[in-house]
C-alpha cells in the first residue's frame, strides 16, 4: 500500500472517464490543449465539457510552449494549474513570463530534458511543481515509454522544497516499481489506463487504484 501519493490522470476527453478517475481518488485531472496530441481538446471543447466534470480533483491545463496570448486565454477557463512542456533551450525570459502570468504556485514546468541535462537552478524559483517525463527527440511527452527514474530521484532529493511528479509509460503493471525506485510523491498516468487515445479503460483505472492503495 502506497500512502500519501498524489495521482494525476491525464488526457481526459470524456466526463464519464473523469468521474471514474475521481471515484478512484485521483487528485488531478489533466486536459491536453495541444493540437498535435491524439488527446487534444480545444479550449471551446473543454469549456463545454467543464460543467459535467466531477467536483474534487483539481484541473490541470496541459500546454506546449504557449504564447502569452494562448496562456492568458486558458487562465480564464477555470483551471487550477498549468502544466507547460517546453524544450530545455527555451529562453529563461519565456519561462519567467509564464510564471508571472499564472503564478509560480500554479505553474508545473515539464521540461524536455535530454539524458545528460538536469533542471537548471535558475528555473526553480519560477514554479512550485516540476513534472519529469520520458525524453524522446520527436515530441513532448506522451511516448508511453518509461523514463530515467534514478534521475528523477536525484532531483527530488536535491530540491525537496518543490513538488516533483513522475510521468512516462506508467501503468498498473509498473507504477508500484516506479514509485519504489524513484521515491516519487506524485505520478502522472495517461496511456497506461486507456483503451484508445483519450478513452480511459475503467477497469485499468480501478486496478491502478488498487495497486496504489487508493480507495475504490
Amino acid at each position: 500500500m502506497i500512502n500519501g501519493l498524489q495521482l494525476k490522470i491525464c488526457g481526459q476527453t470524456r466526463a464519464e472517464d473523469a468521474r471514474v478517475a475521481a471515484d478512484i481518488g485521483a487528485d488531478y485531472l489533466g486536459f491536453i490543449l495541444y493540437p498535435k496530441s491524439p488527446r487534444y481538446l480545444s479550449l471551446d471543447t473543454y469549456k463545454a465539457l467543464a460543467p459535467s466534470l466531477p467536483a474534487g480533483p483539481q484541473r490541470v491545463a496541459v500546454m506546449v510552449e504557449p504564447s502569452t496570448e494562448e496562456l492568458a486565454a486558458v487562465t480564464a477557463a477555470g483551471f487550477d494549474f498549468f502544466q507547460i512542456h517546453f524544450a530545455h533551450t527555451t529562453p529563461l525570459e519565456t519561462l519567467r513570463g509564464w510564471s508571472d502570468l499564472v503564478g509560480a504556485h500554479r505553474l508545473w514546468l515539464a521540461p524536455k530534458l535530454p539524458p545528460a541535462v538536469d533542471v537548471p537552478a535558475e528555473w526553480l524559483p519560477l514554479a512550485g511543481t516540476f513534472l519529469l517525463d520520458t525524453f524522446h527527440a520527436e515530441g513532448f511527452g506522451g511516448s508511453g515509454k518509461t523514463g530515467d527514474w534514478a534521475k528523477f530521484e536525484r532531483h527530488q532529493k536535491t530540491y525537496p522544497q518543490h513538488t516533483w511528479i513522475l510521468a512516462g509509460g506508467l501503468s498498473p503493471d509498473n507504477v508500484a516499481d516506479a514509485v519504489a525506485r524513484s521515491g516519487t510523491h506524485g505520478v502522472d498516468v495517461n496511456s497506461g489506463v486507456e483503451s484508445s487515445p483519450g478513452v480511459k479503460d475503467h477497469a485499468k483505472l480501478r486496478r491502478l487504484a488498487e495497486v496504489l492503495g487508493k480507495p475504490v
